[in-house]
């Protein structure tokens, strides 16, 4: 078994993929079956989510590459910028992953939140895509690097992520053991 614990350099080629739903993509430490068939094991900073091109490294110097796998979704659309603008900022008040496209948000299946949406004059239809919502601003892991800047993953302002007692991080954590995967 292949195990990670670290990212790769987004210009470093990938010799395998793995492909996961975005509930899944959420967890830090899991073990995974790569496209191959192989598994992997990966230790990642707590809170860290796995983003479509993400590229994790593995202890003998093999990269793979994240890949977000369709999944049912909602679409959100309507030919009036600021009424999409209105239905971001309500999905976000109820704290709901959303993914941000061209004319368009993206969202896991709600029925209510869809009944809202509709009942605020946009249309929304059921797709099938792979789901990479938004970051969010407030994101703290190690994962920091010109790649993870683009998708929200930055120390809270001010923030000693070097401090031992910041979350996920300093001699209070154990070190990972790759059979604590379930």
């Amino acid at each position: 078994m292949l195990f990670a614990e670290s990212f790769a350099d987004d210009q470093t080629p990938a010799s395998d993929r793995l492909v996961l739903p975005y509930e899944v993509r959420r967890k830090s430490r899991q073990r995974v079956t790569l496209a191959s068939g192989e598994e992997l094991g990966y230790v990642l900073p707590s809170g860290t989510v796995l983003r479509q091109g993400d590229r994790l490294l593995t202890g003998n110097g093999l990269v793979v590459e994240v890949e977000a796998a369709p999944e049912a979704l909602l679409e959100v659309r309507t030919s009036d910028s600021l009424q999409l603008v209105c239905a971001a900022y309500h999905l976000g008040n109820r704290h709901v992953a959303v993914q941000f496209g061209d004319g368009f948000l993206r969202f896991q299946p709600d029925h209510v939140l869809a009944e809202m949406l509709v009942g605020l004059g946009c249309t929304v239809s059921e797709v099938e895509a792979p789901f990479d919502p938004e970051g969010g601003a407030y994101g703290a892991n190690a994962h920091v690097d010109s790649h993870s800047r683009r998708h929200g993953y930055r120390p809270l302002s001010g923030a000693d992520v070097s401090e031992p007692h910041h979350p996920g991080h300093g001699a209070h954590r154990s070190p990972a053991r790759i059979h604590e995967f379930k």
